[in-house]
């Protein structure tokens, strides 16, 4: 082979070699993910455990884009961002977050956790079909607060005026305090609603449910009060106020109780659906989700200095209890 040949051959040879090398290196799916900032940096740890979990590494075979603002009215754009970017799917959680993902794209899928009916609010058909481009998980802890308020009756059955924790700014308030106010009239309960937009609000609330000489209080379902469970056990604890929450994280910071689905089965749940997703199946083809566990978690360390007696029945059917 003469010497120029062989130049030739070689230098074609290298000019090959990243095509080569590009085309053994597989495009890493990425998901976006949308929420608000409250308790934001759990909720990553958590979803980020059930992504490793199903064999999912940030940095090796997937990547994560994460946007969170506790401002409602960014949250558009910052999903239009998401959508711009070309994710390969959308984590959407609660009400707001899903209602701006929905908005930024109609090809992208969207995977939602909410509280509240997904039907009822227009996100999807049906539960068994959702049709779009629109399915996740509907923990339906909107629903379940006709049980706190019932549960709360039999931890403090002397409390006859009831305060509930909603956020007006969250589309979901409306459905939550509609059914608490038609549980607490069954009950014989005067049911007050203390309205928080933002952390600011706090104190006020509890200031004002000291002036009512509230018994109890229902926290409801939303992002804001979630992401805030431990604050919220604080100011419960600092004023004597027997208090439920949707959420453990509020009875292991020294909630009185909480009665709702665990945070890690519902992002298992929604990875299942990403995996399913990102191998080629149709969001509008994978039924709506509905948790079918719900844990009742029990502060009775917390049931002793606030004074109360525990009935035996509700110990015996308590999936937690610590003390």
């Amino acid at each position: 082979m003469k010497r120029r040949d062989f130049i030739r051959l070689l230098g074609g040879a290298a000019a090959a070699w990243p095509i080569t090398a590009g085309a053994q290196q597989p495009k890493v799916p990425v998901i976006g993910y949308l929420g608000i900032s409250s308790g934001a940096a759990a909720r990553r740890e958590t979803f980020r455990r059930a992504l490793s979990e199903a064999g999912y590494v940030e940095g090796r075979n997937v990547a994560v884009e994460f946007r969170a603002d506790d401002r409602l009215d960014r949250l558009p754009e910052l999903a239009a961002d998401l959508a711009r970017r070309g994710v390969s799917v959308i984590v959407a959680y609660g009400v707001p977050a899903t209602t701006a993902a929905k908005a930024a794209t109609t090809t992208i899928p969207i995977i939602f956790q909410m509280g509240v009916d997904p039907v009822a609010f227009g996100f999807v058909r049906s539960f068994n079909r959702p049709g779009a481009n629109l399915t996740g998980i509907a923990t339906l802890g909107v629903e379940l607060g006709p049980k706190h308020l019932e549960l709360l009756h039999e931890l403090v059955p002397a409390a006859t005026v009831i305060g509930l924790l909603v956020n007006p700014a969250n589309p979901s308030s409306q459905a939550a305090t509609r059914e608490l106010k038609a549980a607490a009239e069954k009950l014989g309960i005067d049911l007050h609603i203390m309205q928080v937009r933002n952390e600011a609000d706090f104190e006020p609330a509890f200031a004002a449910l000291r002036d009512l000489k509230a018994g109890a209080l229902v926290i409801s379902n939303e992002g804001l009060l979630n992401g805030r469970s431990e604050q919220l056990a604080g100011l419960a604890l600092r004023d004597r106020l027997p208090a439920i929450h949707v959420s453990s994280a509020f009875t292991a910071a020294g909630g009185l109780a909480s009665y709702g689905a665990r945070t890690s089965d519902t992002d298992r749940l929604v990875v299942r659906y990403i995996d399913r997703i990102l191998k080629g199946e149709k969001a509008a083809d994978l039924p709506v989700i509905q948790p079918t566990s719900f844990g009742l978690v029990i502060n009775l360390n917390t049931a002793r200095a606030l004074g109360l007696i525990v009935p035996p029945t509700l110990l015996a059917t308590a999936d937690e209890v610590i003390e």
